[in-house]
This record gives structure tokens, C-alpha cells and sequence, in this order.
């Protein structure tokens, strides 16, 4: 099915890239969800650690002190071991300031630690809300986020003795990497579930616009002019077999009113053909009831004229039933058209073959294409031709010549063949009856010819169509389908 045929995307088009985007915002979206997780992770963990470490230093700090009724000033004698040994366990530096901010013990060197005094402010926040202070910055030399806490020491009688004061160092970006090495382990995973789902969505929409431009097809080929169009056999239980039981719900319907429509049609066209010959029998035997009638009243068998008028009534009775016979004749032809027996053949010459018996007539033949194949009856091809140009030249005007050019055309999947020729032409008004049974211009006959035409025309799926101006003359076109190669000799 080209996508040329169609203005933007094609159903399939938006079906595949619709599963596609899908599959790509699923796995985008569920990276995006395990990035923020391991962030917030990661952050929490950094809190719990923070928390865990500062309730064991407090608790080792809180022992050494609880011996003995401890003060401030015995604070570097007390922890002059214990402080070493709390830090080495937990892992951490310790700083202990009076409760003015200044230095008092650390298990680091004096020289190293470069705040020597808390500020005010910081006391009074430690002081004022008698909880863990933490205060958060960046140490630019080792890269690593800082948040230094602060908290009160108290002695066994719970009185404030001191400030502890311990950084502690964490990096809340490690959750990037870990969430990189989670993108390397599962890259290999989504690019499997993009694969499948580009295969997956192909297969889905090439089943769903295949089904569905097959039942396109099958419903632009609905006419009234299909003998029987076929339903749609579908068997799955989804939402296309709604639209396959609407459709063989309708080409019954359709089949239906076909059926009624013909049949009144028919029932229409004899009536009135029934009309025609009756008017057309009619004709004859009232003229010979007249003859019959006059000629017993003045029969004298002495009259030595006798036989000449015998002779004249003989031939008068066989001319009128000669004339019922024709009437006949055309009302067979018309009721019964020979059984179709198709044929391959050059269109051109069998034409040629046609108009050859007209050799009293001025017939001009054109052609596009030197030879076109088809396959058709030739005796309905030579009915078709033979009554056209008949029509075209009883149709001749007396006061001058009556030309008749007979072309036929190729254009790609058609053939045109036009009659055309210069007589007395026909008044627009006549367009619509002319193709009708009891339709003729002329003062004898049914008016069957061009109506046997259609009908022979109609079952080649053709079409017949007649343009006429009155004084110039008339052109019937007939358009065939071209239901094989041409074949041009070169």
C-alpha cells in the first residue's frame, strides 16, 4: 500500500510510531523514576548515617562523662584518652568547645583545626533549641558536601558542660553513579524491549491497515452494477468484525434493492414494449382488414380484371405480413440476445471487416494505437458497430454530404470508440429517451437498435453516451474497458 496515495501519515504510520513513542516514554519515564529514587535514596541514606554516627558519639561522650559530677574545666583531663578512642572507632573527627565557643579538647592536633572560636550566633542556636544543629557547605579541596553538627554535652546532673562539634563529610552525588552502572546493566535490556516493540507495533499495524484496506477495496468495488458482490469472511473477535457485519449487512441490502429495482425495471420495460408491438401489429392488420373488407364487397367473379386484383390484394396481404414478421424479427432480437463467445482479437481490424459491407458510404476509420488486443464477442461487436453506423447514415441530410468518422482510442485502461457524423442531429431533448425501447426518429421500426446497444455495451461494463447539435450532426462515444495489453507495432 504506497503512503504516496495519502495526505500525511498513513494509519499504519500512526499506529507504529504511536506504539513506538509508547515503548519510549514507558522506558524514559520508568529511568527518569529510578534516577529521582536514587537520589532521594541516597539522600535519606546520607540523613540515617548522619543520625546513627551522631547518636554513638554522644553515647560514648555521655559515658566518659558520667562517672564524677564533670564541669567544663575537667572536660580536657576526662577525655584526654577516651576522646582518641571514641573517634577512632566511629571513625570521626571531634571538637569540643565551652559553652562561649572556644576550644577546649580534640582528637585532632590544635594546629590543624581551623575554627578555634564557634560563632555567637551558632551558640545561641545550639543553646536555644537544645538539639542537634546541623549546617550545611561544600568543601571545595576534597569536593565533598560538609555538614558540620553541633550538640550539647551535658554531665550526669544534666547540666550543659560543652559543645561537640564533628563534620561529617558525604557525597549526596554518589547516587550517580549508581544509577549509571544501573543505565550500563539495563541499556542492553531496553534496547531489547525497542527492538521487540518496533517488531511488535510493525506486525500490529500492518494487520490492522491490511484488514482494513482489504475491505476498502472490497467496498469501492460495490456497484450497481456488480453481479454479486461477496462478503467478507472474518472470523476474529474484535472491533473490525462490527464493521464486517455492517458491511455484509449492507451488500445484502444492496443485493436486495438490486433484485426490486430490476425487477420493476423489467416489469417496466416490457409494459411498455408490450404497448409497442401491439401499436406495431396494429398497423399492418388494419389495412389489411379494409383490403379483405373492400374487396369482398366489389368481388365480381365475371370481372375480366379479376385475377390482376386478386394478384394486388395477394400482394398488398404479404407486404403487410411481412411487415408483422419484421416486428417480430426485432422483438426476438431484443428479447433474446445470443449467448456471449469471447474472444481475443485486434479491435482495429475486425472494425475495418465491419464497415467494409458499408462501401456506398463516405466512413473515415482513425486509431491512436495500430493494434489493440481485446477480448470480447465479435458478433456484438459487429451488432454494436453495425447499428451506429446505420444510425449515422440514415441520419445523412439531402441538402448535403453526410461524412461519418468512426476513431477508436487507447487511454490507459479504456477504449473509446466514437461514431460520428455530419447529418440533421438530434434535439437535446431527446438525450434522455434515446437509448429507450420505444424510442426511433424514424417513420418505421421499434426504435430497438440503439437500445440493444446499450444493453450489449452495459455487459462489457461500458458506457454509451450521444452529443448531437441539430444541422450539424451527432456523436455517440462508447468507452470499453481495456481488459488486455495493447500492442503497439513500432
Amino acid at each position: 500500500m504506497p503512503f504516496s496515495k495519502y495526505k500525511g501519515f498513513s494509519l499504519r504510520n500512526r499506529v507504529f510510531w504511536g506504539f513506538l513513542v509508547i515503548c519510549l516514554l514507558s522506558i524514559t519515564g520508568s529511568s527518569t523514576l529510578s534516577y529521582f529514587i536514587l537520589k532521594n535514596n541516597a539522600k535519606e541514606q546520607s540523613t540515617t548515617d548522619l543520625q546513627k554516627r551522631a547518636e554513638s558519639l554522644m553515647s560514648a561522650l555521655d559515658y566518659a562523662v558520667s562517672h564524677t559530677q564533670a564541669q567544663t574545666d575537667d572536660l580536657p583531663q576526662i577525655l584526654s584518652n577516651d576522646i582518641f578512642e571514641i573517634a577512632d572507632i566511629n571513625n570521626q573527627d571531634i571538637i569540643i568547645y565551652d559553652l562561649k565557643g572556644n576550644y577546649v579538647i580534640s582528637n585532632k592536633d590544635i594546629n590543624l583545626i581551623s575554627v578555634k572560636k564557634i560563632p555567637l550566633d551558632i551558640i545561641n542556636g545550639v543553646l536555644k533549641s537544645d538539639k542537634r544543629v546541623d549546617l550545611k557547605s561544600f568543601d571545595r579541596k576534597i569536593g565533598a558536601n560538609v555538614t558540620s553538627s553541633y550538640m550539647i554535652l551535658k554531665n550526669n546532673m544534666l547540666q550543659p558542660i560543652a559543645i561537640v562539634y564533628f563534620p561529617y563529610y558525604h557525597n549526596d552525588s554518589s547516587y550517580v553513579s549508581i544509577f549509571n552502572r544501573y543505565l550500563n546493566y539495563i541499556f542492553f535490556v531496553n534496547l531489547l524491549i525497542i527492538a521487540f516493540g518496533v517488531w511488535l507495533s510493525w506486525i500490529i499495524s500492518n494487520n490492522l491497515t491490511n484488514a482494513v484496506t482489504k475491505f476498502s477495496d472490497l467496498i469501492n468495488r460495490i456497484t450497481l452494477f456488480e453481479d454479486d458482490p461477496q462478503p467478507i469472511r472474518y472470523y476474529k473477535n474484535d472491533e473490525l468484525n462490527q464493521l464486517v457485519k455492517a458491511y455484509n449487512k449492507m451488500i445484502l441490502q444492496i443485493t436486495e434493492q438490486k433484485e426490486r429495482l430490476s425487477f420493476k425495471d423489467k416489469e417496466e420495460a416490457w409494459r411498455e414494449m408490450a404497448k409497442q408491438v401491439a401499436h406495431e401489429v396494429k398497423n399492418p392488420l388494419t389495412p389489411m382488414k379494409l383490403t379483405i373488407q373492400n374487396f369482398e364487397r366489389k368481388f365480381n367473379p365475371e370481372d375480366p380484371n379479376i385475377y390482376e386484383k386478386v394478384k394486388h390484394l395477394s400482394k398488398t396481404m404479404v407486404d403487410q405480413i411481412d411487415l408483422v414478421a419484421t416486428v417480430a424479427n426485432a422483438f426476438s432480437q431484443f428479447a433474446q440476445l445470443p449467448e456471449k463467445n469471447n474472444e481475443i482479437f485486434d479491435l482495429n481490424k475486425e472494425i475495418k471487416n465491419i464497415i467494409n459491407i458499408f462501401s456506398d458510404e463516405k466512413i473515415y476509420f482513425h486509431t491512436n494505437v495500430e493494434k489493440i488486443m481485446i477480448e470480447m464477442d465479435k458478433i456484438y461487436l459487429s451488432r454494436i458497430i453495425t447499428n451506429l453506423v446505420s444510425n449515422a447514415k440514415q441520419a445523412g441530410d439531402e441538402q448535403r454530404e453526410n461524412l461519418i468518422n468512426l476513431d477508436v482510442e487507447q487511454r490507459q485502461k479504456r477504449i473509446i470508440i466514437t461514431v460520428e457524423d455530419t447529418g440533421i442531429g438530434i434535439a437535446e431533448e431527446y438525450y434522455g429517451s434515446i437509448f429507450e425501447p420505444n424510442f426511433t426518429s424514424k417513420s418505421s421500426g421499434m426504435g430497438l437498435g440503439l437500445t440493444m446497444v446499450r444493453k450489449m455495451v452495459e455487459d462489457y461494463k461500458g458506457e454509451i453516451s450521444v452529443k448531437s447539435e441539430l444541422g450539424k450532426g451527432t456523436t455517440f462515444t462508447i468507452s470499453l474497458p481495456n481488459n488486455l495489453k495493447s500492442i503497439e507495432k513500432s
